[in-house]
């Protein structure tokens, strides 16, 4: 909500600090990522794995074209949150990242490392008048030197390491889930059923096999991918029986 008054001129300049040292432009991007879809993610020992949903507004759009996780290199994939439209571009920096460092280094880019370019490029947009923050969170997961990791961004450019983090609407309460009901999950099914479990329960929509997306990475092959059609139906619906919906009461 804008403010009205005397913080007026605070909530419309980007590089004001309101008297409290507060950005509102900041504080407003991040309200657009909590108004974005859903997106969990989880790591253990034997890898890590992101599961997202995917809201379709009507029936004659394409599922097949709307994607919420995305390969940056063989061995990171990432999710978004937020607008669509900002999330591709810090995407697209994010590929860009890892192939610089490959053609530098000759290796697979630091999960961390790919993690802070990133969030210098939001950070960036901070504090430049003539621009305003991108509207939408980045979370990573894949595997380095330092084995499986999990991070997630923030439009004000801060970064946070996890062991499971949700991020998108309903991320508080399903963060509260995660934290109340994680236990030493140590191998990629049981990663996978945690991870589901807990997007059926947030998600007011009926999951289907083109509403989730669902991407993992293994110790043992160290590549990030994202699951077919088929490989999402036998997840969803072991999940489904393990946690059906409570019943809404009738009016």
């Amino acid at each position: 909500m804008m403010k009205g008054g005397s913080e007026m001129g605070y909530d419309r300049g980007l590089t004001m600090f309101s008297p409290e040292g507060r950005l509102y432009q900041v504080e407003y991007a991040l309200e657009a990522v909590k108004r974005g879809t859903l997106a969990i993610a989880i790591k253990a020992k034997d890898g890590a794995i992101i599961v997202v949903h995917k809201k379709i507004s009507t029936k004659l759009m394409d599922p097949s074209q709307i994607h919420k996780i995305y390969l940056v290199d063989k061995h990171v994939g990432v999710a978004i949150s937020g607008l669509h439209a900002d999330a591709r571009v810090l995407t697209d920096q994010a590929r860009i990242q890892a192939a610089i460092h490959r053609l530098n280094f000759d290796e697979d880019v630091p999960i961390e490392t790919l993690v802070k370019k990133i969030c210098d490029i939001s950070q960036a947009y901070s504090q430049h008048g003539g621009v305003r923050p991108f509207g939408a969170s980045l979370m990573f997961v894949g595997i380095d030197d330092s084995g499986p990791q999990l991070f997630t961004t923030s439009p004000s450019g801060t970064y946070f390491s996890w062991i499971a983090k949700a991020i998108g609407a309903k991320s508080d309460e399903a963060q509260d889930y995660l934290k109340d009901n994680y236990t030493d999950l140590k191998t990629l099914e049981q990663l996978k059923a945690f991870a589901v479990k807990t997007l059926i329960k947030f998600v007011d929509d009926e999951l289907t096999p083109e509403t989730v997306e669902i991407g993992l990475i293994s110790m043992k092959v160290k590549e990030f991918t994202l699951l077919d059609e088929a490989a999402r139906k036998v997840i969803l619906d072991a999940a489904a029986k393990d946690s059906p919906k409570e019943a809404k009461p009738s009016k």
